[in-house]
């Protein structure tokens, strides 16, 4: 690791740690699990969509291979 990773490692266990001190442990990490939950969500909410979809909110379609897992029902579909 370079020092400028340890010095972001040490800015952050500080900052968790002041958050813990002043809201309690239960309170940050159900803060921080949302948190991550919803990033999830939005990241996954767009890469998901079908041609279809882009296409009706202006997005431009992806064009995949006839074997590419997009051409598979949902319930079949593999990502790997």
């Amino acid at each position: 690791m370079t020092h400028s990773q340890f010095l972001v490692a040490g800015n952050l266990t500080a900052t968790v740690d002041e958050l813990c001190q002043e809201f309690g442990a239960w309170k940050t990490a159900r803060a921080l699990l949302f948190v991550v939950w919803r990033q999830r969500q939005t990241r996954k909410l767009v890469s998901e969509l079908s041609n279809y979809q882009l296409r009706d909110i202006g997005l431009p379609e992806r064009e995949y291979p006839i074997g590419h897992p997009s051409h598979m029902p949902p319930h079949l579909r593999t990502y790997s």
